[in-house]
């Protein structure tokens, strides 16, 4: 077996620990991870690797040379969330109102692990970058490195990444040859009817009841306008209208997102959102305004991509421990510009243990640090598969 593939040794482990451990005292939001940016090009540095800073904003790429062969990249998200931390852990956020509750800290520590580890291989020849990437949520960090000359500066063939998942026991892999995430749009639709007193509401027209309207109305797309094999997951999630109880405004709001897990059906969604926004207040003498905002695109996998980080988990893990073109997620993630970018796949890795996992973006979330050394294997076993 090829000494990339060996297990961390129980320094290593304890090191990645630390590593991860330091980030989760330490969370800084996007594009704000200065601390954070700076820990781990030292980091990466001490390792002998080419380190370039501020790609993206605060990002970070590594760049493992050796000998002839293909160049590949890896990925980790390394911002946190707006969430007090309510958990107890001797690394709990020292930041009020910021913690790492989606596990960025520990796929830094994943990629930092990998990036010794490979860099301490003797039988390990070709490329790898690893990419440290700012501000996944929802400040679109991996379509600004993108911009800031990512796949042009540094040339690879394909891109991978992982994301820990609970409610997957530890031990297990799941990936699919398409769709891993959804996309994820939002609108918001202003709708303007008449004031009035809400004791005479004939002499207005009242755009809460055109709200309440429209709010069913949207909620038949996908049960009525989109075929069930097709996934789509349209919520209104917000309502804005008055002042007064016995005022009838003059505007109405409403706000909510779209997922779905086909780039068609995210075009037809949009389609539809905007044209039942438009013309459904005006069998009420009313009018609005339709503002569609395109968010992330569906997380796309490269079939290819995918079938590799499949065969290296089943040769690690066992068929058995490896899920093969199941269920999509409709959360999304914004690996999916990388995607559209570069072939490459985006994985899950199990993250229950003897106890369950919290939820991401729970604020007593916390990283399963014993998932970095299998998380660590199987991206060495990915960039292994594309030896000469």
């Amino acid at each position: 077996m090829p000494s990339y593939l060996d297990p961390l040794s129980l320094e290593q482990a304890a090191l990645a620990r630390q590593w991860r451990h330091d980030l989760h005292a330490h969370p800084e939001l996007g594009y704000q991870e200065h601390r954070t940016s700076a820990a781990i090009a030292a980091l990466l540095e001490g390792f002998g690797l080419s380190v370039t800073r501020g790609l993206g904003g605060t990002g970070v790429v590594a760049t493992l040379t050796r000998g002839a062969g293909p160049a590949i990249g890896l990925r980790a998200d390394i911002d946190a969330l707006p969430v007090q931390e309510t958990g107890n852990a001797a690394h709990a956020s020292t930041h009020p109102g910021c913690m790492h509750a989606c596990g960025h800290d520990g796929h830094s520590a994943i990629l930092l692990a990998t990036a010794q580890h490979l860099s301490q291989a003797s039988d390990f020849s070709g490329q790898v970058h690893f990419i440290f990437q700012p501000a996944e949520e929802t400040g679109a960090g991996a379509r600004r490195m993108i911009e800031d000359g990512l796949f042009e500066r540094f040339p690879m063939q394909a891109v991978y990444g992982l994301h820990n998942w609970p409610g997957l026991p530890q031990g297990q892999v799941a990936v699919n040859p398409g769709a891993m995430m959804a996309s994820q749009d939002t609108f918001e639709i202003v709708i303007e009817g008449s004031g009035a007193h809400a004791a005479m509401p004939e002499r207005g027209n009242d755009p809460v009841v055109v709200a309440t309207q429209m709010v069913s109305s949207l909620h038949t797309l996908v049960s009525r306008r989109v075929s069930p094999l097709d996934a789509a997951v349209l919520s209104v999630t917000m309502i804005e209208a008055g002042t007064a109880y016995n005022i009838i405004p003059h505007t109405a709001t409403l706000r909510g997102t779209v997922r779905c897990l086909a780039p068609a059906v995210r075009e037809r969604m949009r389609e539809m959102v905007t044209t039942l926004g438009e013309t459904l207040p005006q069998a009420f003498a009313a009018r609005a305004t339709v503002h569609y905002r395109e968010g992330y695109p569906v997380t796309l996998n490269d079939p290819a991509c995918a079938a590799r980080v499949r065969e290296v988990a089943t040769a690690l893990l066992s068929e058995h421990n490896v899920q093969w073109a199941g269920n999509a997620s409709m959360a999304s993630e914004d690996f999916a510009y990388l995607l559209q970018a570069c072939p490459g796949a985006y994985f899950w890795l199990g993250a229950d243990g003897a106890e369950a996992s919290r939820p991401l973006h729970h604020p007593a979330y916390d990283f399963n640090d014993e998932l970095i050394g299998l998380g660590v294997r199987l991206l060495c076993g990915v960039v292994g598969s594309y030896q000469l």
